[in-house]
């Protein structure tokens, strides 16, 4: 299984801009440090949120010093943009990364940056699959394109500069339920990033719907490309973490629910932000705040209720400052990748055959004199330095 980090990001409006960039940045490094397989940044440029406009040159700025971790979109907001743009640009990423960009793609969630291009809402979605079959075409072919659509018109252009990947860079898109989208996500091989919540349709019949339009493509879709998509927060403690996150799930809750995104937090159609607790926005939401034995068991259940996906995107807000943050992507990292990734399934073995072996007598107690390894918290250790050297010779 793969584990993607993806930030929005969004910050306070109090907050300096520059040092939030910063600290952005130094959680993909982080990300990349602790084995995180990708790391996702979304476009935003309006509302004093998510202020972050150009996400592939954040993403160029941490690849500097990220030098292993995947590094895509999510998204650029292709109705503002030329598909020759988006796929121009993300293909130069993909050199400059040496193969390792990821181009994810929607419509535009964000009602004030609709607002702020004038973008009517009924174009988008048909734009958004304008613009990802013209993407797909340039990434693609060897020779020049001509596309003549409703929204863009042009005659044989080329990228000059082909992605690194072959034969294209991925393509990723966020979709809860849609189904042209889902169909255009198994069409072309896209990523699919598949957002939780009690709100949400059955995600095991939508991944039926990926599976109809690769079919309809001549083409099987593949469950490694699906990502379920939630927020954790982990601590020791169950009541450790709550009490580090209430505050900022609620700040964060206010923000949505000025945006027109109540309904995602809300029990029933109309409830006021006045009767939302932090509870309820987590339990709504699907969202998990506790220790890494609850996070495990929110992936095993909904492994057992998709019949089974190739990823896991964390989401990244700012509830809680950011050491306590990367605490929580520390012991994520520490305890539990490694369950869903098969890295330590030896070493839980190797440790229940010495318990059993002790327990039925296969291994003998050493009670008296020098402690044994299996009974010392002190184990033996060869010397720090040759005897000739400690004798002084």
């Amino acid at each position: 299984m793969k584990f993607s980090l993806f930030m929005m990001p969004c910050h306070h409006p109090t907050e300096n801009p520059a040092l939030a960039f910063q600290r952005d940045i130094g959680l993909i490094h982080l990300a990349d440090e602790l084995g995180f397989d990708e790391a996702y940044i979304g476009e935003h440029h309006s509302g004093g949120w998510e202020t972050m406009p150009a996400p592939e040159m954040a993403l160029s700025m941490a690849a500097a010093k990220a030098q292993r971790i995947r590094l895509g979109t999510s998204v650029f907001s292709a109705p503002f943009h030329h598909p020759f743009y988006l796929a121009e640009r993300m293909a130069f990423l993909d050199h400059l990364t040496r193969g390792r960009a990821i181009l994810g793609v929607g419509p535009c969630s964000l009602v004030t940056d609709k607002m702020l291009f004038n973008m009517e809402e009924a174009a988008l979605y048909p734009m958004l699959h304008e613009a990802v079959d013209v993407i797909v075409r340039l990434l693609e072919s060897d020779e020049p394109v001509s596309h003549h659509g409703e929204y863009w018109q042009f005659d044989d252009m080329q990228l000059q500069l082909r992605s690194f990947q072959k034969p294209r860079l991925p393509l990723a898109m966020p979709s809860a339920a849609t189904p042209a989208n889902l169909e255009m996500i198994g069409r072309n091989d896209m990523i699919w990033l598949s957002p939780t919540g009690k709100n949400r349709p059955d995600a095991r019949k939508n991944w039926e719907i990926v599976e109809k339009g690769a079919r309809e493509a001549g083409k099987v879709a593949n469950r490694d490309n699906w990502r379920i998509a939630t927020y954790m927060y982990l601590a020791d403690t169950a009541e450790q973490a709550w009490d580090e996150v209430r505050d900022g799930i609620m700040r964060e809750a206010e923000y949505f629910s000025a945006i027109g995104l109540q309904g995602h937090y809300a029990e029933y159609e109309g409830q006021p932000f006045s009767e939302f607790s932090p509870e309820s926005c987590v339990d709504r939401r699907d969202w998990v705040i506790g220790t890494p034995d609850d996070a495990i068991a929110w992936l095993e259940a909904k492994i057992e209720e998709t019949g089974g996906f190739g990823g896991m995107l964390l989401h990244c807000p700012e509830w809680t400052d950011r050491h306590k943050w990367e605490r929580s992507m520390e012991m994520f990292a520490r305890y539990v990748m490694p369950r869903f990734q098969g890295y330590n399934t030896t070493l839980h073995s190797e440790w229940d055959k010495i318990q059993a072996k002790t327990k039925d007598g296969r291994i003998e107690r050493d009670t008296g004199g020098r402690p044994s390894n299996l009974t010392t918290n002190e184990p033996n250790r060869p010397p720090m330095v040759p005897p000739k050297a400690a004798a002084g010779e």
